[in-house]
């Protein structure tokens, strides 16, 4: 997982107290169908569909160099196609906000009609290099 430019700014004024950092009220997961990059600007979320990021604001205390999803993140059931996602991504608002963070997924996988999309307790990792 890749902090995002905004994010990796936003820490450092923080941290040298520049300026201070407002934690989000809540934080969202999405899916994208390509890298996102760490500017933000490869985002491709899928668009209707059903399709929704989710609301997730349980997260395990940073601890043994990462912290991890506290619990299952559950999509709404698709209604249509939304496309072949690769990749994930955590975000400060339900639509439009600030990306903070993005990964991979393990493997990419075609979202269509019925299917329900989730991430495991513990599969999100946030680690620092």
């Amino acid at each position: 997982m890749s902090f995002t430019n905004y994010l990796e700014a936003a820490l450092v004024d923080h941290f040298l107290k520049t300026s201070a950092y407002t934690q989000a009220t809540n934080l969202y997961v999405g899916l994208s169908t390509a890298d996102p990059t760490d500017d933000a600007s490869g985002l491709a979320e899928p668009s209707g569909n059903g399709y929704a990021r989710v609301n997730h604001d349980s997260w395990n205390a940073f601890a043994s160099g990462a912290a991890t999803n506290n619990g299952v993140i559950t999509f709404p059931a698709a209604t249509g196609s939304w496309g072949t996602v690769t990749h994930f991504f955590i975000a400060d608002h339900l639509t439009a906000g600030n990306m903070l963070a993005s990964g991979a997924l393990d493997s990419s996988q075609a979202i269509g009609d019925g299917n329900t999309p989730s991430f495991a307790d513990d599969a999100i990792s946030v680690e620092l290099d």
